[in-house]
């Protein structure tokens, strides 16, 4: 199992980002996705979920409104849209597969003027 995250880097704040993660090594189109996100100093967050396919969804209340999680089972990837961004949204952000041990490696998201 792989999970590789890109999509990261640094914007303004107000600014939009798309991360992706690309998977493999197992059938994707059967587990729900997760994107995570772990501040400096500050425990790793739930950020968002989404169901195996794709249609049901849910936010952690800080980025509700604002940020996006999809899923397309056809080329593996699971993506979150972060809009209107913010610096407390400064984070290194995982994908994670639903109901396993499977994290990837993170891609930094930093917001700053």
């Amino acid at each position: 199992v792989q999970l590789v995250e890109s999509g990261g880097g640094l914007v303004q704040p107000g600014g939009s980002l798309r991360l992706s993660c690309a998977a493999s090594g197992f059938t994707f189109s059967r587990y729900g996705m997760s994107w995570y996100r772990q501040a400096p100093g500050k425990e790793r967050e739930l950020v968002a979920t989404i169901t195996s396919a794709g249609g049901s969804t849910n936010y952690a209340g800080s980025v509700k409104g604002r940020f996006t999680i999809s899923k397309d089972n056809s080329k593996n990837t699971v993506y979150l849209q972060m809009n209107r961004l913010k610096p407390e949204d400064t984070a290194v952000y995982y994908c994670y597969r639903i109901g396993s041990r499977y994290w990837g490696k993170g891609t930094l998201v930093t917001v700053s003027s």
